[in-house]
């Protein structure tokens, strides 16, 4: 599902010149729940953000389902994030004077060639999956933080992408409500065999990865697994 070969991302950061990333081989295998782990500055966002196509590799070949996304346009690696990648923020990024329900078929809306019928099926289906039916109506402000990244989690999966990435989703959660986030991603990833990749640095997290990848000073630890 996703293959990354000998990847590096440099940055200029005014007179500096930063090796965000400084080779990184691995594979991600379809359905996987894995965990990208490290310290902050470690570069597993950038990793994260490559993989999403949200910014160019310096170097190296990064395959996302299929389709290497070295040299392709803008349009085309938007096409891949529409269509291929859903994506869960630390900060949940919901619409405030959107609803539920408005809040996760807000992707929907941009997709060619899906009915209104079909997205009101897909919105409903997810919601319900996320357990959160009797809030639909409500807006972001009247929902706790953990409904709020519930409904996060069913914006991404509404578009049914085949990867879904998110960058410590937990970030903002207390342990309790965080560990079900985690294992209600775990559990819709098994159902429907989507590919979940998120970063974190928590250890409780950690434990309910299928593998967890360990990045420090931008190259892969251990083999890739802890």
């Amino acid at each position: 599902m996703i293959h990354i070969h000998q990847v590096k991302k440099d940055y200029c950061i005014g007179k500096a010149f930063v090796h965000a990333l400084r080779g990184i081989n691995l594979d991600i295998g379809k359905g996987e729940f894995l965990t990208i782990a490290g310290p902050s500055g470690s570069g597993k966002s950038t990793l994260l953000n490559l993989i999403g196509c949200l910014d160019y590799p310096s170097s190296g070949e990064i395959v996302i389902n299929d389709v290497s996304i070295g040299g392709l346009r803008d349009r085309e690696m938007n096409n891949i994030r529409l269509n291929t990648i859903g994506f869960i923020f630390q900060s949940f990024n919901l619409i405030p004077v959107l609803n539920v329900f408005e809040n996760v078929e807000l992707p929907l809306l941009i997709m060619k060639g899906v009915s209104a019928g079909e997205r009101k099926k897909r919105v409903d289906y997810f919601i319900e999956a996320v357990g959160l039916s009797k809030q639909v109506k409500q807006k972001p402000s009247e929902l706790s933080g953990g409904q709020r990244q519930r409904v996060a989690v069913a914006r991404a999966l509404a578009t049914k992408p085949k990867i879904v990435l998110a960058d410590e989703p937990t970030a903002n959660l207390d342990s309790k409500t965080g560990i079900e986030i985690i294992e209600l991603m775990h559990e819709i990833s098994r159902r429907e065999s989507t590919t979940f990749v998120f970063s974190t640095h928590d250890p409780k997290v950690m434990q309910r990865a299928d593998r967890v990848v360990r990045i420090e000073d931008g190259l892969i630890k251990n083999g890739g697994e802890i």
